[in-house]
């Protein structure tokens, strides 16, 4: 990765700059403050607040670089290079104080996913990955469960759509009857992470935005897992949903999200 060090360092920086502000604001945040985007989904001020700490960390450093941002959308540039950011994964849990909220920072050189950063400042977690170079915890590196069995531990998300939360429920009603357990965490850069460092076997999302998951979806490559469409076809940005596990249950993850 060209100049690499200084976009791992910038990508770091600004996920620690926004989630330490994001961490005063989730200790004293109130409900109220929350406003609604659409039926399902909330929008808050911390939301744009991260944001904005993480364009302008880019902006000033990567003047030229394209950014896509959840709330702020496409943002132009000339560059090869493009931002992909969740300022803030995980609203709903922040808005009733649960811990499992993060900062989504990822980076594509022409096309390429080659960075990603996933900051969780209630849990003190930084998880990061580098094309060609491994995912880490904290420093340490991680790797996809080795687990195999019927009792596996599956998460999953969905967009907003009513037939993504359709497809989602009917997963997660089969999943809840056949296997040990199946959550949704409410954080899709998370749930990724967790499928990265091997505590849970997988994640699936009917309607999954890049902005939620390319970070993640790095994280996961990274650490030895296996991440497609529900077509078992590459993930890619453009792609409408995503399953990510530890490879070793893939198929079956696809089998089950897939039946009629």
């Amino acid at each position: 990765m060209k100049n690499n060090n200084k976009l791992r360092t910038i990508a770091v920086t600004a996920a620690y700059s926004a989630g330490e502000k994001l961490l005063e604001r989730y200790y004293r945040y109130e409900r109220s403050d929350a406003k609604f985007k659409s039926f399902h989904e909330i929008l808050t001020k911390s939301d744009l607040i991260s944001e904005k700490i993480i364009i302008g960390e880019i902006k000033q450093n990567f003047p030229d670089h394209r950014i896509l941002s959840e709330e702020a959308g496409k943002i132009a540039g000339r560059s090869e290079y493009l931002w992909v950011i969740d300022p803030l994964d995980g609203t709903h849990n922040f808005s009733m104080h649960n811990p499992l909220w993060a900062v989504s920072i990822a980076l594509f050189q022409k096309n390429k996913l080659i960075l990603g950063v996933v900051f969780a400042p209630a849990l003190n977690e930084l998880f990061l990955a580098e094309a060609g170079q491994g995912a880490w915890l904290n420093g340490k590196r991680i790797k996809v469960s080795t687990y195999n069995g019927e009792k596996t531990i599956n998460t999953f998300c969905h967009g907003s759509k009513l037939s993504d939360m359709k497809k989602a429920l009917k997963y997660y009603r089969y999943r809840k009857l056949h296997d040990l357990d199946c959550r949704q965490l409410g954080s899709a850069s998370l749930e990724l992470a967790y499928t990265a460092c091997g505590r849970v076997e997988s994640i699936v999302i009917p309607g999954a935005n890049s902005w939620d998951v390319a970070a993640g979806v790095l994280l996961v490559q990274e650490a030895k897992g296996r991440v497609t469409d529900f077509k078992n076809k590459a993930w890619g940005l453009k792609s409408s949903d995503m399953a990510a596990s530890n490879g070793l249950v893939h198929k079956e993850v696809l089998r089950v999200i897939n039946q009629k």
